[in-house]
C-alpha cells in the first residue's frame, strides 16, 4: 500500500466468522475453510487473453492462464485442500477450456489429483460441463455456508458469492491506492476475482454498495498484508 495512508492493518490471512463458520482471507484472493478443508476461489477467467484474441482479433499477451494457474498452484501447495471450489466464470468464455494449452490442461489436472474439485457455473462459462475434470454444480453448500457465483438480490445468511470483481479505493493526502477485495457485513460476503486479466468494480457503485445497506467492510489484499477498511474511508472512481 502506498506510503502515507493510515489504514488498519490485520493478518496476512485474517479470519472472519460466517454463519458460525471460520472464514481465512487468504492474500492470494481466495478463502480458506479450516473446518471443511476447502478453498474458494472466484472468477480465474481462464483463456480472456485468448478469447479477446479470437473475437476480436486483438491480441493481448497469451500468459494469462498460465498466470493464474501458478496464483492456484502456490494456494493449493499451501492448504493442500481436500477440496477446491470455483466460484463460477472459471473460463471467460463456454470454449476456453478448447483453447488451453496442453501444459496448462496438465497443471489443472495435477492440482485436481486427489481433491474434490467443484466448478460453479458462472454467467461467461455457464454450458462448460465437460473436458476439464472435476464436478459442475450451480451452487454448493457447506455447513452453514452457500456458495454460488452471483450475489442473491435479497440477503442470505452464510452466502459467499464472486461475479462482481469487487476493487476498493483509498485516496489520502494526494494519493489513492486501488486493490481487489473481499467485502463482507458479517453476514455474506463477495469474494475479489482471482483472475490475472479480471478488472475490478468499485466497492462504492451501487451494484455492490446495494448489497450492504447497513454498511460493509472491504479486506483489500496488500502487499504481504490485509487491510480492513470501513465503508466511509473508501473513495469512488
Amino acid at each position: 500500500m502506498a506510503a502515507g495512508l493510515r489504514l488498519e492493518k490485520t493478518h496476512k490471512h485474517p479470519t472472519l466468522l460466517l454463519a458460525g463458520e471460520t472464514l481465512m482471507l487468504d492474500l492470494c484472493g481466495g478463502v480458506w475453510l479450516p473446518e471443511h478443508r476447502t478453498l474458494i476461489v472466484s472468477d480465474l477467467h481462464l483463456e480472456k487473453g485468448s478469447s479477446y484474441a479470437a473475437r476480436t482479433g486483438q491480441f493481448l499477451p497469451p500468459y494469462d492462464t498460465r498466470e493464474t494457474l501458478a496464483c492456484l498452484h502456490e494456494a493449493v501447495t499451501r492448504h493442500d485442500p481436500a477440496r477446491v471450489v470455483a466460484l463460477g466464470d472459471s473460463f471467460h468464455d463456454d470454449r476456453g477450456p478448447e483453447r488451453m494449452e496442453p501444459g496448462d490442461r496438465a497443471m489443472v489436472a495435477a492440482l485436481q489429483e486427489g481433491r474434490d474439485w467443484v466448478w460453479i457455473a458462472g454467467n461467461h462459462d455457464a454450458a462448460v460441463s465437460e473436458g476439464v475434470g472435476g464436478r459442475y454444480a450451480d451452487a454448493l453448500t457447506l455447513g452453514g455456508l452457500v456458495l454460488r457465483h452471483e450475489p442473491s438480490a435479497e440477503p442470505v445468511i452464510g452466502e459467499i458469492a464472486g461475479h462482481l470483481h469487487p476493487c476498493g479505493k483509498v485516496a489520502m493526502r494526494g494519493r489513492a491506492v486501488r486493490r481487489r477485495c473481499f467485502v463482507t457485513n458479517g453476514t455474506r460476503l463477495v469474494m475479489p476475482a482471482f483472475g490475472a486479466y479480471a478488472g475490478g468494480l468499485n466497492v462504492r457503485d451501487r451494484a455492490i454498495e446495494g448489497l450492504f445497506p447497513n454498511g460493509f467492510t472491504a479486506h483489500l489484499l496488500g502487499d504481504g498484508r490485509v487491510f480492513a477498511i470501513g465503508r466511509a474511508q473508501l473513495a469512488r472512481d
